[in-house]
């Protein structure tokens, strides 16, 4: 049934990384970490890439397959990827820490884990998506890989072969809004803007603004179904089109899926209105909100999780009152 996929289709990409995997840890495992260290540093850090393909799967594979009733893979094989991304963590301490005897125990255990992995995959997984995935899902679903990216060094073929030629727009350049605070009753507006409660504008309007946000937001309704994220160029965590509509019990790894539903009940309660957490992911010091969104009568309609990097933010100190180009 993987036979003859075109090239393009998203099982084809997942077969060409499952062939570069193999061949990463055939090199890996031909490297004395001792007499070359960085050369199996270097390719270390080329199959740790493979998170791309952990968030290709969470964030579109596995969401097109709970739509198709088939919840099993974001249930157990979410489980699986987050303990190979613990082993990863662990080896790259090691290598760190240049305790080769752990580097090659923890190696060892990494790469049994991730070919038992690939073996699923394989031999499960993948046939039966192939029977259960509509061609419209796999098209939908190659356009929202472009969001997360590949281990490939090329990006793979557009798909289907058709769409290859993209018409590029220009999108207009965003205009801030006015520091004028005097409420002004000449202005004209686009006919297809909305009346927000200050001020109107048009859905490019808004995307642009979302878009130009420094974090990361997601909308979760008051059925628990995410129905909005905005598409900034600074991405904190993956997401994709995939994510749309799919239940937030689905869009977090399983061992923090509790606290996120803990947190959504504490909401809908009315016990709580806001959570916060803050932590080191990849270097980078990350500060996540959660707030409960409520209309005029206090009535419970979602849930706003904000994430943010602000490593930058905590470097600032003292005072700038004047314009100084970094």
């Amino acid at each position: 049934m993987l036979e003859n996929i075109t090239q393009g289709h998203p099982i084809h990409t997942y077969l060409l990384e499952t062939q570069l995997i193999h061949e990463l840890v055939k090199e890996l495992e031909d490297v004395d970490v001792t007499n070359d260290y960085q050369k199996y540093y270097n390719i270390f850090n080329h199959l740790s890439t493979v998170e791309k393909r952990f968030a290709r799967k969470e964030n579109q594979l596995f969401p097109f397959l709970e739509k198709r009733g088939w919840t099993n893979p974001s249930q157990n094989m979410w489980s699986f990827h987050d303990t190979i991304r613990d082993i990863f963590r662990l080896v790259r301490k090691n290598l760190e820490e240049q305790d080769v005897a752990a580097v090659n125990r923890n190696t060892e255990f990494l790469l049994d884990n991730l070919l038992r992995l690939l073996e699923v995959e394989q031999r499960v997984l993948f046939p039966r998506a192939m029977e259960i995935l509509t061609e419209e899902d796999w098209v939908n679903m190659r356009q929202g890989e472009e969001e997360i990216g590949w281990m490939l060094h090329k990006e793979p073929a557009k798909y289907p072969a058709e769409e290859a030629k993209e018409d590029i727009k220009e999108e207009p350049a965003y205009v801030h809004p006015s520091q004028d605070t005097q409420r002004r009753t000449d202005v004209k507006f686009a006919e297809d803007a909305h009346h927000f409660d200050e001020g109107y504008m048009t859905v490019e309007q808004v995307n642009l603004l979302m878009r130009t946000l420094p974090l990361d937001i997601t909308y979760v309704d008051e059925n628990d179904k995410v129905i909005f994220y905005n598409r900034g160029d600074i991405r904190v965590f993956p997401r994709s089109a995939g994510i749309i509509g799919r239940e937030v019990k689905f869009c977090h790894p399983p061992k923090s899926v509790d606290t996120v539903l803990k947190i959504v009940e504490a909401f809908r309660s009315g016990e709580r209105d806001e959570a916060n957490f803050w932590f080191n992911y990849r270097g980078k010091f990350i500060y996540v909100r959660y707030f409960a969104v409520r209309d005029k009568d206090k009535n419970y309609r979602g849930v706003i999780e904000m994430s943010q990097e602000i490593n930058h933010i905590q470097e600032i100190s003292g005072e700038r009152r004047l314009l100084e180009w970094d």
